[in-house]
């Protein structure tokens, strides 16, 4: 029985150990990418999507992946759909985008509500480097963004 108590305790120890899983953002490859209700082209068809909008992958199983939107949706998409290049939504009014990291940089150029700017750089002190799909560059708030 103590050696039962004893495995167990460790085997909990271990769980309590493993680090935090990150996040897994992805982009939709093309325009027009029906998300579904369920893992099949027959399940119901939620919403359709465009290119370059941004998920959160929460599970794969074969040729499908469970994703959630900015708004907290939950669908399924075909895992061939799914970019590994990185595009993050802008969720503000409007993300302004600067010369620097800081909020005093200078405006480089805005983006309204539902923009994508392509992730360049990991964030850092609550910004993150970001390029436009005209090829124009420069920082924005992440507090602005979702997709990180």
């Amino acid at each position: 029985m103590l050696r039962r108590l004893v495995a167990v305790t460790a085997m909990l120890a271990g769980l309590y150990a493993l680090p935090a899983q990150a996040l897994e953002f992805r982009s939709v490859k093309e325009t027009g990418v029906a998300l579904y209700e369920a893992p099949a082209l027959s399940a119901k068809k939620l919403f359709v999507v465009s290119r370059y909008y941004p998920v959160e992958v929460l599970s794969s199983q074969k040729e499908w992946s469970r994703v959630r939107d900015a708004t907290g949706g939950i669908a399924w998409i075909p895992h061939a759909a799914l970019s590994s290049q990185r595009w993050l939504l802008v969720t503000a009014d409007q993300a302004v985008v600067r010369d620097s990291p800081a909020a005093d940089g200078k405006p480089v150029f805005s983006v309204a509500r539902d923009g994508v700017l392509q992730w360049q750089e990991a964030p850092k002190d609550g910004w993150v480097r970001i390029k436009h799909r005209d090829g124009s560059t420069g920082f924005a708030r992440i507090s602005d963004l979702w997709g990180l």
